[in-house]
């Protein structure tokens, strides 16, 4: 697939990694429909790309509401015509500890909220449920070659802290076997899945949290350094061109390992 010319739907593309994915796809011709929970943010996306030349359009939704998701995929092929990849970036972390123990009392003082649980699992898992799977309706209806880039995460293989986050990662990357496999059994050839598991990012939540919990993280990193988002963005458009990839999770981490240098 081309990417010039070609139409994008990217959520949580207002802020981190849908962004920068956005911009990137635009400079290189794409049509791009940001969506995002903050209005204002999906406008500046919008706006700057169109000021730079390119085409682009904004919508602010809920991933988690299927009115929403009809919503903002009818916007986009309204305007474009066409819809060919799909980036659900919208996602949030709500840590915490499954339990937690008084050391004096011995006895559990806290455990994980049960609205954290549901938030995450909402907006990470069935966000992104929603969005590929209505996309994928349209684009097989729409006879246009398309691709789904689910957004999982190297915290897939287990994050202490993010049961919660690390299950929404882990079933993300199961999306692209399964669909595909779903696909080939039901004769859908014009849609591919390729899904991406970015490691630590240098993303503006990322940048703002305290520097020796930034520098703990970075010297498990082989690279030494935080992902750029204009590397997973580049990622993006190698997956875009490169059509013998398909049904698979690739992972962009820097070679993250565990302390005692073990790959994670």
């Amino acid at each position: 697939m081309e990417i010039n010319d070609s139409v994008a739907l990217v959520t949580g593309g207002g802020s981190g990694i849908g962004e920068v994915i956005a911009y990137e796809l635009a400079r290189k011709g794409c049509s791009i429909s940001v969506v995002d929970m903050d209005e204002a943010s999906a406008n500046r996306v919008a706006e700057k790309i169109i000021k730079e030349g390119g085409k682009a359009i904004s919508t602010q939704a809920n991933v988690v509401d299927e009115a929403d998701t009809e919503k903002f995929i009818e916007l986009t092929i309204d305007s474009f015509e066409k819809l060919n990849i799909v980036i659900p970036c919208a996602g949030i972390i709500r840590d915490g500890l499954f339990i937690n123990p008084d050391k004096e009392k011995n006895k559990i003082k806290k455990k994980l909220d049960i609205s954290k649980w549901k938030s995450v699992i909402d907006v990470n898992l069935t966000g992104s449920f929603l969005t590929i799977r209505d996309c994928s309706e349209a684009i097989f209806n729409g006879k246009w070659p398309g691709l789904i880039i689910p957004i999982s995460s190297i915290n897939k293989v287990g994050q202490l802290g993010q049961l919660n986050y690390s299950s929404t990662k882990v079933a993300i990357s199961l999306f692209p076997k399964i669909l595909i496999g779903e696909f080939m059994m039901r004769g859908i050839k014009n849609i591919r899945v390729v899904g991406l598991a970015p490691g630590y990012t240098s993303t503006a939540l990322v940048e703002k949290m305290d520097q020796s919990i930034l520098d703990s993280l970075i010297k498990d990193v082989c690279l030494g350094r935080l992902i750029d988002p204009k590397e997973i963005a580049s990622l993006v458009m190698h997956c875009i061109q490169n059509e013998a990839l398909n049904g698979t999770t690739i992972e962009i981490t820097g070679g993250i390992c565990h302390p005692g240098s073990i790959a994670k």
